[in-house]
């Protein structure tokens, strides 16, 4: 797959660089081990952060500060690895959909990243382009129905948008049966290091917990 990003997001974000996780896996309905993993960093979390000190994590501040300049309020519509931490914090269960989700999930919530999770046979074309969502642009959020993604960054694949840091698209959503993942950590701190860390965090969770080789990963910028 081809990642572009746009003139746009080098203008509200000039430092973005983002990895890309492409892998075979194998997904199930759920694994014991990787929930205690979730829950012994969700138990750390709570022993140290507060929903106004979550903020302060350098992954999660940065992209509040891009969608404060894409013209969106982080608070409204909030970043998927705010989201999670937050939920924690508030002493609620994450939801529990799957494996290659769930292993996603933890990923954000460990490095403060908001990151798109994929079934990579889903996408129309081979190339993906990171703009700005536009005012009347449909796009149906996982679990949201219609989702208003004007002032998001927004993946587009040949067909429409297929992911923001906010929600994914339900038409390329995993699945019990995906096969066939891609992975997109968005680093809008523009830390290289972490972001490649992440990255390869996800290739040990697939070699865990998804039965696959970790795949390939591939910075861009």
């Amino acid at each position: 797959m081809n990642i572009i990003v746009s003139d746009e997001i080098e203008t509200v974000c000039p430092g973005f660089v983002g990895a890309a996780v492409e892998a075979t896996a194998q997904n199930s309905g759920h694994s014991d081990a990787l929930w205690q993993e979730i829950g012994a960093l969700s138990a750390d979390y709570r022993s140290r952060l507060t929903t106004e000190s979550l903020k302060q994590m350098p992954a999660i501040e940065a992209t509040r500060r891009v969608y404060r300049a894409c013209g969106k309020d982080p608070s409204r519509y909030r970043p998927s690895g705010e989201a999670l931490v937050r939920r924690v914090l508030q002493g609620k269960e994450l939801y529990r959909i799957d494996t290659l989700v769930d292993l996603v999930n933890l990923a954000s919530m460990a490095y403060g990243y908001s990151i798109g999770g994929f079934d990579a046979d889903k996408f129309c074309g081979d190339t993906l382009t990171l703009g700005i969502g536009r005012e009347g642009e449909p796009y149906e959020g996982i679990g949201r129905g219609l989702l208003n993604i004007a002032g998001l960054p927004v993946y587009r694949d040949a067909k429409g948008g297929v992911g923001t840091p906010t929600s994914d698209n339900e038409r390329t959503k995993m699945t019990l049966e995906t096969t066939h993942v891609l992975f997109l950590v968005n680093g809008y701190d523009g830390d290289s290091k972490q972001v490649e860390a992440c990255a390869s965090y996800m290739q040990d969770l697939l070699r865990r917990y998804a039965g696959s080789d970790g795949g390939t990963i591939t910075t861009y910028r």
